[in-house]
């Protein structure tokens, strides 16, 4: 997990290989039509629905949640509370 001003970046690695199996960031064309301002609650919770999906799509449902020393409130929680309910198992 990765926070800017105004963008979200987040990425499922496999630790064993050291490959990066999935990635997505809030600067993908689905999420930037529908909240081209990435900075705010909205889009962070939208942005972990949208990752939760293409996740499952891949064949990833479990994961382990590092949030990078960010403090668990505000965006990273809206984006980790979305992708627990997108179906994600941390």
């Amino acid at each position: 997990m990765h926070r800017s001003i105004k963008n979200m970046q987040a990425q499922v690695i496999d630790d064993v290989s050291n490959k990066t199996l999935f990635s997505l960031s809030t600067t993908d064309k689905e999420i930037k039509t529908k909240f081209p301002s990435s900075g705010n609650l909205k889009a962070a919770e939208f942005f972990g629905e949208v990752f939760a999906r293409k996740a499952k799509e891949k064949g990833i449902t479990k994961v382990v949640f590092d949030r990078a020393g960010y403090l668990y409130h505000g965006r990273i929680k809206a984006f980790a509370d979305s992708a627990r309910k997108g179906g994600l198992v941390f």
